[in-house]
């Protein structure tokens, strides 16, 4: 057993937003990792879903529940009585955003305060880690660090600068690392793996397109963004917990989980990748779009790696390869066989054992 999955072996973890395509991934993670998780989350929002695909509900203990709904929220984590609670539940989409402002907000700003609020009172509690969003910086015309100063000009980026004021409010208040226990922000770049099936998407509208023989129309070839693959950022995020745990003084703060920084890498390089590895597909600009975009967004991951000792272990050219590998097995009627391999092959590229924790006492041995 490796000291990573030591950690993480039997410790109760629930995992909020379980049903999406990051929350489908981690979960799987975790149960690889020998974790006891419990999932909480609505309904899978797309069809197909990974996780009704991959038969996550037959793995872990999951429950459809609104984070929105504080009662029902705080009812099911005290039934969990997490060590870990990992906070991925969200709207994430920024055209959606623009169609419905309200609910986008009500999921992600009260929906954090939702979660922060009943998870305040759990008695077995060590760590949170709340997923924002790289989209959470106001002016993003450099490589985005954690002080930067937050906003947005549209309102999913809004509701994300939103639930980091959420949260500092809380660990200033109600988290105090001194009570042993760690409250962080997680943002990463632009995720992209095997069954993503978001509308409005890069990778997933390339994939419909290109499986239905179809064009694919880009709304911004030559934007760039921090493209990354799940599996980099959901790293971070269960690197970050286990630090938190540990030493929740050091480590509770915000921290950025993006790749290697090249500006090179546009839509429309991403799409060229894509297609070829595919197998063939093009592509042409869209005619319109509905949501304003900077033209370039990178993320700055130094405090990751210097206080971490975190780094992505996939190059972009390989996050597309293994993310168009993933929907081409989806696409054969492989269910769950090919996530938990390039899990495995991905752990085999782990970090030396010394970047991960040996072993955290129980909570008491902190007060």
């Amino acid at each position: 057993m490796t000291t990573h999955e030591r950690f993480w072996s039997r410790r109760r973890v629930t995992v909020t937003g379980h049903t999406g395509f990051k929350g489908t991934w981690l979960c799987h993670w975790l149960y690889e990792l020998g974790a006891e998780v419990t999932g909480i989350g609505l309904p899978p929002a797309t069809e197909p879903s990974l996780f009704e695909a991959t038969g996550l509900a037959h793995r872990i203990d999951s429950r459809i529940v609104d984070v929105r709904a504080r009662g029902r929220l705080a009812a099911a984590l005290r039934d969990a009585d997490p060590e870990i609670v990992l906070h991925l539940a969200a709207q994430p989409l920024v055209t959606r955003s623009l169609q419905d402002p309200l609910a986008t907000f009500q999921s992600n700003v009260m929906g954090v305060a939702n979660l922060l609020d009943a998870a305040r009172c759990l008695p077995s509690l060590r760590a949170v880690v709340v997923v924002t969003s790289d989209k959470c910086y106001a002016r993003p015309e450099r490589p985005c660090r954690e002080g930067d100063p937050l906003g947005g000009h549209d309102p999913y980026s809004a509701s994300k600068a939103c639930a980091e004021i959420v949260a500092e409010a809380y660990r200033a208040c109600f988290y105090p690392p001194s009570a042993g226990i760690g409250l962080a922000t997680a943002r990463a770049g632009n995720v992209i793996g095997g069954g993503d099936f978001s509308p409005g998407r890069l990778l997933p509208d390339l994939m419909r397109s290109f499986a239905a023989g179809e064009t694919a129309y880009l709304r911004h070839p030559a934007g760039v963004r921090p493209w990354q693959h799940v599996l980099d950022a959901l790293s971070g995020y269960l690197l970050l917990a286990e630090r938190l745990a540990a030493d929740p003084a050091a480590h509770a703060t915000a921290w950025n989980f993006g790749p290697d920084q090249d500006p090179s890498w546009t839509a429309a390089r991403i799409a060229a990748v894509a297609a070829e590895r595919f197998g063939g597909g093009g592509w042409r600009r869209a005619a319109s779009d509905l949501a304003p975009e900077v033209p370039t967004l990178l993320l700055c991951s130094e405090r990751a790696r210097h206080r971490l000792g975190w780094r992505p272990r996939l190059s972009t050219e390989e996050a597309v390869a293994w993310a168009v590998d993933g929907y081409r097995a989806l696409l054969r009627g492989r269910s769950t066989g090919w996530l938990i391999d390039q899990i495995r092959a991905y752990e085999a590229m782990a970090l030396p054992a010394d970047h991960y924790l040996l072993h955290i006492e129980p909570r008491h041995a902190f007060a």
